[in-house]
């Protein structure tokens, strides 16, 4: 067989999730070593480490150039985390498959839990929705802005440029470190498809379309749609920090998420417990339910379609 080419960013995380997929596709079809090809692509969103992403033109800074080599050929496939990905995608692209989810926690490096800062403490992140999680938590914190692969923000707070940061725990384990303390789901809600690693393809490449959906996990890929279901229902963006989590069993979905404004002062939440067939109207209804109890400054923070 030809070699069938998978894309991704050059980051460390992002070359061992191409190898996750590299692997799996071999152990699906049968492949010879050789066949499946990582492919680096240079994005804008590595290229550029000094500013916020929503500054800067939000995921998409992740995603354009892997989807131009997509449609131009260069490459088969392309592997991306998922919580990088804009809930819609560019016209002729498809999301085909997801490897197993991974844990969808945070790890905090810097203190033994969150309580545990310091007062004042300089927390390290990029993500609105840790940094309003955080103060809503700890309004004392002093929230700095980090950007950078996983031992760019590891050596920030082992010099102490900063106190402390969160990092996901499925990047550390995929990468093999193990740092920090693990933050339960009741203490912080994870970003909407956290943990999980998606695969695109292009439309009407039937053949790259069939060896990919042979990877498919079903059931991550059923929660991750929810969650990407959800941002889209409430018109987020990179600047709006919301956290979203759906687990999927036996045919039930269980559904939490929350809003809130940057500064944590107001936090709105809401979950369902469902069968898999009623899930996707109830994301959407949920998300309008969300929207009006929410007062003007969160609700300002979102565009829903139709509004």
């Amino acid at each position: 067989m030809k070699t069938f080419k998978l894309g991704t960013r050059g980051s460390p995380l992002a070359l061992a999730q191409a190898r996750m997929t590299a692997a799996a596709l071999s152990a699906a079809h049968g492949w010879a070593p050789d066949v499946a090809e990582i492919v680096v692509i240079s994005t804008t969103g590595d290229r550029v480490q000094d500013r916020p992403l929503a500054e800067i033109g939000g995921k998409a800074l992740w995603t354009k150039e892997l989807d131009a080599a997509l449609i131009d050929g260069r490459i088969d496939c392309a592997v991306h985390s998922m919580k990088d990905v804009e809930t819609q995608l560019r016209d002729g692209i498809a999301l085909v498959a997801m490897l197993p989810r991974a844990d969808v926690r945070e790890r905090l490096l810097g203190a033994d839990s969150i309580d545990a800062l310091q007062q004042g403490a300089r927390v390290g992140t990029s993500s609105p929705r840790r940094a309003a999680q955080l103060l809503g938590m700890r309004p004392d914190l002093k929230i700095e802005m980090l950007r950078g692969n996983v031992a760019t923000r590891m050596a920030k707070v082992e010099s102490g440029v900063i106190d402390a940061t969160l990092l996901a725990a499925a990047g550390l384990d995929r990468l093999g470190v193990a740092v920090g303390v693990t933050v339960p789901i009741d203490t912080m809600l994870p970003a909407s498809a956290q943990g999980a690693v998606g695969i695109t393809a292009r439309l009407g490449d039937e053949a790259s379309l069939a060896l990919l959906a042979a990877i498919d996990d079903a059931a991550t890929h059923e929660a991750v749609d929810l969650e990407r279901g959800f941002l889209a229902a409430l018109g987020g963006t990179c600047h709006s920090p919301v956290a979203a989590l759906a687990v999927v069993a036996d045919g039930r979905v269980t559904f939490r998420a929350e809003i809130m404004t940057e500064d944590g002062t107001e936090i709105e939440e809401g979950s369902f417990e469902a069968s898999s067939a009623e899930a996707p109207a109830l994301v959407a209804a949920l998300a309008a339910d969300m929207l009006d109890d929410a007062g003007p400054a969160l609700r300002a923070l979102f565009d829903p379609p139709g509004a």
